[in-house]
């Protein structure tokens, strides 16, 4: 069975909005492209989904746009030819190597972690509070921001309950960011 990974960036003060850390640098950059070869397939909701492909997806050119640069083309190289599931009862198609989830969150997520495989990517926000509601996610990843937002949607805001986690990885980065892996603990009675 493959894991379900979420992971996105956060500040000291839970903000996951994706412009409230710290500009990308080499370790960062390096540590999402990384993040993004460990899966197999990205599961993205609406919203997410729509960010992404705005910013990451290849042009028809063929030619990367002129802001990327050499830290940013491996990571757009990796999530532009990743295969993509989106959860969405709005959207009538998803084309960028992307396919539509509209069936029960937690029987559809179940059928793809069943699939042969290095592992699941899910980012975003509102996607991954369900998937955590529903003990779906088997590894929480964080580049946690020297930064204090303010303000901003958090991490996990509305979590139905408790999850305990158990650290498995850290790393610290020159920018006083710091990138955390756990995965939940098993509760056995």
């Amino acid at each position: 069975m493959r894991p379900l990974r979420y992971s996105i960036n956060v500040t000291l003060d839970g903000c996951v909005h994706h412009e409230a850390g710290l500009a990308p640098d080499e370790e960062s950059m390096g540590f999402w492209s990384t993040e993004m070869e460990r899966a197999d397939a990205l599961l993205f909701g609406r919203v997410t989904y729509e960010m992404m492909e705005s910013a990451w997806r290849r042009p028809a050119t063929g030619t990367w746009p002129d802001w990327m640069g050499e830290l940013e083309i491996p990571f757009a190289e990796t999530i532009d030819r990743a295969k993509k599931y989106v959860v969405s009862s709005t959207l009538s198609e998803a084309d960028w190597n992307a396919e539509l989830v509209r069936d029960d969150l937690g029987q559809a997520v179940q059928r793809l972690k069943q699939e042969p495989g290095e592992g699941l990517f899910v980012g975003g926000v509102t996607l991954p509070l369900a998937l955590a509601d529903l003990g779906l996610i088997d590894e929480y990843a964080f580049l946690v921001q020297p930064v204090l937002a303010g303000h901003g949607p958090t991490l996990l805001a509305g979590l139905r309950e408790r999850i305990q986690l158990e650290l498995v990885d850290r790393q610290e980065f020159k920018s006083g960011a710091v990138a955390v892996r756990y995965r939940p603990t098993r509760v056995t009675t």
